[in-house]
């Protein structure tokens, strides 16, 4: 028809009889099922047999869907209207025949309105690995995102599955109900069984609450168990001894720590020389020795020979050996005071070392007064005999005298008896619990009237005549009589019994009498010989010179641990 309202005149007007003739049936439904998921049905199933180009767009498409808001529930009924009278709606290849009983009931799809009738499947992603490739490596599922979990990707029934479930989410459901759907592939659909999948923590939601964390166990994590702190105990550090130092005390000593001048030499005479430090060690039984003789601060600016002998010696073999210390110090200023020095120590060596055996036996029966005797008759000889050198040379016993002092100790580790004896100024020590002893032996004046029996003249002779009193009158020395001798140097005697952890030092006078002068060399090494092992020689040598000041002598010491 024209815009004037007549009839078609030509033509023209042909569409508009072919589109609105009465002869033309009216549009309906095609015989084939021609709905939305049958038309996703049937792409999905020409995508089947693609290349990997056309799979990556299917699960790009999956998870374009996947965002897809939740359809209205008013159009989920129009949406799956009943097909009209005269059509066979044709059966999808996923979908069980008619009159099969379905599978356990499970939630609404998030879009399209309908509940799936299928059996629960596991998601699988689409494979992106090229045709050629080898397979990947089996690794356990992991839940993707709403619930999906990533299988084996070379199976086809299940990836039709998945493009199924991907395109018709429920619409009510939360992230717990998705991880609930994701359940194991079923046996006729799987080549090849796969670890159960573990689904994602739930997603909260205004309805369902947060999870609330839990503290993992330490003996399950162990990158918690490898980065756990604790507070550090006595038994995991143990205390370490302080550093070295080089003087305690006010100040520094006037002297450099370190020697500057040699003493001089004698070329026809080098077996003269005195090396400037000596140093020793031995482990016999239960204990642990260190001896050190080294020169003072004074003798090393002056030049001067150390006046102080060092003297170890082992005599015997097995348990029934004796070890000897001897240190002796020659006269101050005297020109051969290291010669005296060295000869007294040696003096007393050969003496208790031909007589080792009879005192190693007494020493292991505990024979103190036999000792006592014996050891200072030895002592008497040796001294006695630098006497006679000094009568040889022509000088005064004086110039030529030393002190001594030694100590003797049983090889056997069932004796635990350490014996000192000794002539002249020194120190012993010990170290017991944290605290220094002295236990240097005491020499006391006589005083009082003599003791009948003990030095004092009888009351009558034996004919019984008495004897005529004493008027007190000082008779004049007679000039045929020999100058007496100057008043000798007391015996010095101990025999102790030695306790674990003890620790004994026996020292000349040149480190005895700081000790007993400067409280801090005290603490300092105790703090440096109480630990669990004794030192080594090095750090002996380092404690035993730390320096004091006004204290500047040779100094000579020995000390013994006890395990």
């Amino acid at each position: 028809m024209s815009q004037q309202g007549g009839r078609p005149t030509g033509h023209e007007d042909d569409w508009w009889g072919q589109l609105y003739d009465e002869s033309t049936e009216d549009t309906g439904p095609t015989p084939a099922p021609d709905t939305l998921d049958d038309r996703f049905a049937s792409v999905a199933g020409a995508m089947d047999g693609e290349s990997d180009a056309g799979a990556e767009a299917v699960d790009e498409g999956i998870a374009a869907g996947a965002g897809v808001p939740a359809q209205r529930p008013g159009d989920a009924e129009a949406t799956q209207a009943p097909p009209r009278a005269g059509f066979a709606q044709q059966r999808a290849r996923w979908e069980p025949p008619p009159g099969t009983p379905d599978g356990p009931a499970t939630p609404a799809s998030p879009a399209g309105g309908r509940t799936s009738r299928e059996n629960p499947v596991t998601t699988v992603a689409v494979s992106r690995m090229p045709p050629d490739s080898p397979a990947p490596p089996a690794t356990p599922p992991s839940a993707g995102p709403g619930g999906r979990v990533d299988a084996d990707p070379g199976q086809d029934g299940a990836r039709t599955a998945a493009v199924e479930e991907a395109a018709a989410p429920a619409p009510h459901t939360t992230g717990r109900h998705r991880a609930a759907d994701a359940a194991p592939v079923p046996q006729e659909n799987a080549t090849a069984s796969a670890p159960a999948p573990t689904a994602d923590p739930p997603t909260p939601t205004p309805d369902t609450p947060a999870p609330q964390p839990t503290e993992a166990d330490p003996a399950q994590d162990p990158a918690r168990t490898r980065h756990a702190t604790r507070t550090a105990t006595h038994l995991d550090l143990p205390t370490l001894p302080p550093a070295p130092v080089d003087y305690v005390g006010s100040g520094p000593p006037t002297y450099d720590a370190e020697p500057t001048a040699l003493p001089p030499a004698d070329p026809d005479d080098l077996d003269d020389l005195v090396a400037d430090t000596v140093l020793d060690g031995a482990k016999y039984g239960t204990w642990t020795m260190r001896a050190v003789s080294l020169r003072g601060d004074s003798a090393r600016y002056r030049g001067e020979p150390r006046r102080d002998s060092l003297l170890t010696a082992r005599f015997g073999t097995g348990e029934q050996a004796l070890i000897l210390v001897a240190m002796a110090t020659g006269a101050r200023a005297t020109p051969g005071a290291h010669r005296a020095a060295a000869e007294a120590c040696h003096w007393i060596g050969r003496a208790v070392g031909r007589s080792h055996a009879r005192l190693a036996e007494d020493i292991r029966a505990a024979r103190r007064g036999d000792l006592k005797s014996g050891l200072h008759r030895l002592t008497d000889r040796s001294l006695g005999k630098l006497r006679a050198g000094a009568a040889e040379q022509g000088i005064e016993p004086e110039e030529y005298s030393a002190t001594l002092r030694c100590l003797l100790l049983p090889a056997d580790p069932e004796c635990r008896t350490r014996v000192f004896f000794g002539v002249g100024a020194g120190g012993l020590f010990r170290l017991r619990d944290g605290d220094w002893q002295d236990i240097e032996p005491r020499v006391t004046d006589v005083t009082g009237e003599a003791v009948v029996g003990f030095g004092s003249l009888p009351a009558e002779t034996p004919e019984g005549d008495r004897l005529t009193m004493d008027l007190g009158i000082t008779t004049p020395p007679s000039p045929y009589d020999p100058a007496p001798e100057p008043p000798r140097e007391p015996f010095r005697f101990r025999a102790s019994v030695a306790r674990p952890g003890d620790t004994l030092l026996m020292c000349t006078g040149g480190l005895a009498e700081p000790l007993r002068g400067e409280p801090d060399l005290c603490r300092y090494l105790t703090t440096r010989w109480s630990g669990a092992t004794p030192p080594g020689l090095a750090s002996f040598l380092a404690d035993t010179q730390v320096r004091v000041k006004g204290y500047a002598d040779d100094r000579t010491a020995a000390a013994v641990w006890e395990a």
